[in-house]
C-alpha cells in the first residue's frame, strides 16, 4: 500500500505542476488590464472591478511595476511557481490591503463548510434511498426514490435553489432565503447542494446492491443460514459501495463547480463568489490561487478514493500483490 500511495502523490505532484502552468499561460494570454478600477458590487466596498475608468499611465506603469507584471512573462511563471511552492499566492489586485491567502484563510472554510454539508446530505438521504432500492426493488418506496433521484439528477441546481426559497422562505416563512450565519441559513443552501450527489449516490448503490445480491458469495451466505441484515450488512453492501466509492472523486468537481452557483443565490460568502468576481476584474492571481487550491482538493479527494478503493476490493489488492 506505501509504495502505491508514494506514486500517486508523486503523480498528484506532476498534475498540480501541469495544472499551474497551464492556467498561468491561460490566464496571461486572456488579456485584459486589471488596473482600471470602479466600485464591485454585491461583494465589498474594499473590492474593485475593471469599469474602463481609465488612469494616468504613470501610475499604471508603477502599479505593474509593483506586481511584477512589467517583466517578461517567464520571469513572472518562475517568480509564481516558486512562490506556490512556498504556498504564497500573492497579493490580490483588486483587493486593497489582501492577500489571496487572506482570502482563502477567511473565506475558504465557509465554501469547505458547505460542501461538506451537502456531502452530508447526499450520504444521508441517498445511501438509503439506494439500500431500499437494492433490497425491495420494484415496490412503492423504490418507484419513489427513483423519482425523487431522477429529479435531483435532472433538474438544475439553480432551479432547485429558486423553488426552495420561493417555498420555504416566502410561502412558509420557516427559513430565511440568505445568508451563513446559524444552521437554519445553512439547510437551504446545502440540500440544494446535495440533489445531485445525492441522486448519483441513490442510483449507483442501487444497481451496485442489486447485482451484489446475485453474487455467488451472497448465495454462499444464505446457504449457511446467516440472517438477512447479516448479509446485506457483512457481505453484499461494501461490494454494492465499490461504485459509490470509486465515483466519490468525480462527485467533488461537481460539489466544487455546483458551488459557484448556490454561493452566489444564496449570498453565501464563501470563495466561489470571489472567484466569479477575480475573473471579472482581471486579478490574476487571486483566479490562479482559488484555482490551484480547488484544483488541489479534486487531486487529494481522487487521491483518497484510489486507496479507499483498494481497502474495499480485495481483487484490486490481489492484483497488485
Amino acid at each position: 500500500m506505501l509504495p502505491f500511495v508514494v506514486r500517486r502523490l508523486l503523480w498528484s505532484v506532476v498534475v498540480l505542476f501541469v495544472v499551474v502552468t497551464t492556467l498561468f499561460l491561460v490566464m496571461r494570454s486572456i488579456g485584459g488590464n486589471p488596473f482600471r478600477h470602479g466600485p464591485l458590487l454585491g461583494l465589498s466596498a474594499q473590492a474593485w472591478v475593471k469599469y474602463g475608468d481609465p488612469q494616468p499611465q504613470a501610475i499604471e506603469d508603477n502599479q505593474r511595476r509593483r506586481y511584477g507584471l512589467d517583466r517578461p512573462w517567464y520571469r513572472q511563471y518562475a517568480d509564481y511557481v516558486e512562490s506556490v511552492g512556498r504556498l504564497d499566492f500573492g497579493p490580490s489586485l483588486s483587493y486593497r490591503n489582501r492577500s489571496v491567502n487572506d482570502i482563502l484563510r477567511e473565506q475558504g472554510p465557509v465554501s469547505l463548510e458547505l460542501g461538506l454539508l451537502a456531502i452530508g446530505w447526499s450520504l444521508v438521504l441517498g445511501l438509503p434511498l439506494g439500500i431500499l432500492g437494492g433490497l425491495r426493488p420494484g415496490c412503492p418506496g423504490d418507484r419513489a426514490a427513483t423519482v425523487v433521484s431522477t429529479i435531483g439528477y435532472a433538474i438544475p441546481s439553480f432551479l432547485v435553489a429558486t423553488v426552495l426559497i420561493w417555498l420555504f422562505a416566502i410561502e412558509l416563512d420557516w427559513l430565511p432565503p440568505t445568508g451563513w450565519e446559524g444552521f437554519d441559513t445553512k439547510l437551504l443552501p446545502s440540500l440544494t447542494l446535495g440533489l445531485l450527489p445525492m441522486a448519483f449516490i441513490a442510483r449507483l448503490t442501487r444497481a451496485g446492491l442489486l447485482e451484489a445480491m446475485e453474487q455467488d458469495f451472497v448465495r454462499a451466505a444464505r446457504a449457511k443460514g446467516l440472517r438477512r441484515a447479516r448479509i446485506v450488512v457483512v457481505h453484499a453492501l461494501p461490494s454494492a459501495l465499490i461504485p459509490v466509492v470509486t465515483a466519490a472523486g468525480p462527485l467533488v468537481g461537481v460539489l466544487l463547480t455546483g458551488v459557484f452557483v448556490i454561493e452566489d443565490v444564496f449570498q453565501v460568502p464563501g470563495i466561489g463568489r470571489f472567484y466569479v468576481a477575480a475573473v471579472s476584474a482581471r486579478d490574476y492571481p487571486l483566479v490562479l490561487g482559488l484555482t490551484i487550491v480547488l484544483a488541489a482538493s479534486v487531486i487529494v479527494a481522487n487521491l483518497v478514493v484510489d486507496v479507499v478503493h483498494r481497502l474495499l476490493d480485495p481483487r484490486i489488492r490481489e492484483h497488485a500483490a
